[in-house]
């Protein structure tokens, strides 16, 4: 382990890593989402798509301590648990999908999931969807298996939710219990599959406090009746990565 963690202290980008973690971790805390989408399109500047969702994977972890809590009472334990399940269960197959498919391709796959997501924020994309269990499951498995393959288990979630009739707290609440438990269970799924090596528990353990801070900074930020203004804060993060991220700026 020792090894592991003097080979993640050498990550080629590791400081500009804990930056950005730090501030996906503040989006996150006052908003509910946008972590991963931030996280993701730039830290696969650097690491392979595999390491860069084992570490975070690792680093949600924190979110155990700092936002989930006090997001817990505030949700339908029932409703999220078949989210949860569901997620988990698909999660396996993306997880296969990201093992043998090329890396160029995962990454352009996170920048449009994340370009996608984004684009239906800003237009305030809305489609009414009945929550019954057949859609909870579906929408549990769809979030999990693009997260397994591209870390990126918010947006389907994001959408869902954005498209119910509850309050931004609850709203807010139900994505992060989703996001911490999911990444928490995908753990052992990586681990079997390989993916979980002691380099990415290493980094990911790194990445941990930085993740942990910026969104104990971000949940003291929040303000149900700001949350427009978190909103559009959330946004401009998240497009500003994706940009960054994009696997053209290699070649230049």
């Amino acid at each position: 382990m020792l090894d592991a963690l003097l080979a993640a202290l050498t990550t080629p980008g590791l400081v500009w890593l804990v930056l950005i973690t730090i501030v996906a971790g503040i989006v996150y805390g006052f908003a509910g989402f946008g972590a991963a989408l931030i996280y993701m399109p730039v830290s696969v500047i650097f690491l392979t798509p595999v390491m860069a969702i084992a570490a975070f994977s690792v680093s949600a972890m924190s979110s155990l301590v700092t936002v989930f809590p006090r997001a817990l009472p505030l949700v339908n334990r029932k409703a999220v648990a078949v989210l949860i399940l569901s997620a988990v269960v698909a999660a396996s197959f993306g997880i296969w999908v990201l093992r043998v498919a090329d890396v160029t391709a995962i990454r352009w796959v996170v920048v449009v999931v994340c370009t996608v997501t984004l684009a239906a924020l800003i237009a305030g994309w809305r489609h009414s969807v009945e929550p019954t269990l057949p859609t909870r499951v579906m929408i549990g498995g769809a979030a999990g298996f693009i997260g397994g393959l591209s870390g990126l288990t918010g947006p389907i979630m994001v959408l869902f939710q954005l498209a119910g009739r509850d309050g931004i707290a609850t709203t807010r609440a139900t994505t992060v219990v989703f996001l911490t438990a999911t990444s928490l269970l995908m753990l052992p799924l990586m681990a079997a599959q390989g993916v979980l090596t002691a380099q990415a528990v290493a980094l990911g353990s790194l990445l941990l406090i930085p993740y942990g801070v910026g969104a104990l900074i971000g949940q003291a930020l929040f303000r149900p009746e700001r949350e427009r203004f978190y909103r559009v804060i959330a946004y401009a993060i998240i497009g500003l990565a994706t940009l960054v991220g994009m696997p053209f700026w290699d070649t230049l």
